[in-house]
């Protein structure tokens, strides 16, 4: 059975004008090219859309957008994780009235807070719509770490269902899925670990121009075609390896391939965040054309 978000869903970027603003027609592009190249869905105001540099505002503009241009043909996630509860209760109700299908609430970052503090942020965002919910676990990002313990107190709520997991632990990935949760791959090149243990899925910025291959990639392992599956995985590893590979990679390395691809325009990104230079761009296009991606 499919899962509730699908399997193959793009973080995707949040594109921006020459004076800063956000460039809503850019992402309206963006978000059709996704969903025609592949994409069960997409993640609008993830860390890969520049989330602490979008305000409310532009985030209920952007996400109106991406929901109007994807027009129903898959589900739309908000990114309504902060490290203030009463914040990610706000964007949650604003997704809520958008219509988002569901929301991704990342563990609060910097303030570090105990399991408890954590489970009672969770649970109050969770109480607060009816809108299915996706944890997102990345302590590299945040600094905290997920424990199942936790997992499993927080399947308490019936609307926290799925779990985005870049800890690159796939072992661990069998027993949130015994606790019931969909796990998604949120590391591109631990996605075949990750299914073998019972993963569903990935949430993926290489599949901003490599949606239909991951998608084809998941398909064959699934169906146990695994040799298969692992010659589409090397076929990629340039591209991912030259996506991922840079520091801060997600919105800069995304931008830069939708700009080699021709779906934007530009590689522009808010501060502190720097485009990719000449140099940086050759590599990508290197790793891209190796991989048959352009």
């Amino acid at each position: 059975m499919t899962p509730a978000f699908g399997r193959v869903l793009t973080a995707m970027v949040t594109p921006f004008d020459a004076d800063g603003t956000l460039d809503l027609a850019a992402a309206e592009r963006v978000a059709d090219h996704l969903m025609r190249h592949g994409n069960d869905g997409i993640v609008v105001a993830g860390t890969t859309g520049e989330s602490p540099t979008v305000s409310d505002h532009e985030h209920g503009e952007l996400l109106a957008a991406v929901m109007s241009a994807v027009g129903g043909r898959g589900p739309v996630i908000a990114g309504v994780g902060t490290n203030h509860t009463a914040h990610s209760v706000e964007l949650a109700g604003r997704a809520a009235r958008l219509g988002a299908d569901g929301l991704l609430l990342v563990a609060p970052y910097y303030s570090r807070p105990s399991p408890a503090g954590i489970r009672e942020h969770v649970g109050v965002v969770a109480r607060a719509t009816s809108v299915p919910v996706m944890l997102y676990d990345v302590p590299s990002r945040t600094g905290v770490r997920l424990e199942p313990a936790l997992y499993e107190a927080l399947r308490a709520h019936e609307t926290v269902i799925a779990v985005k997991d870049s800890t690159a632990d796939p072992a661990r990935v069998a027993l949130l899925s015994a606790q019931g949760y969909d796990v998604y791959s949120g590391d591109e090149a631990q996605t075949l670990g990750y299914l073998a243990y019972g993963g569903v899925g990935l949430v993926s910025v290489v599949a901003h121009v490599a949606g239909r291959e991951l998608t084809e990639m998941i398909r064959l392992f699934l169906a146990g075609n695994h040799a298969g599956a692992l010659d589409l995985h090397r076929r990629l590893t340039p591209a991912t390896t030259a996506m991922m590979g840079v520091p801060n990679y997600g919105a800069t390395t995304a931008k830069a391939a939708l700009e080699l691809t021709r779906v934007l325009d530009n590689r522009r990104v808010r501060g502190p965040l720097i485009a990719l230079d000449e140099p940086e761009v050759a590599a990508l296009r290197a790793g891209l054309a190796a991989s048959g991606l352009l």
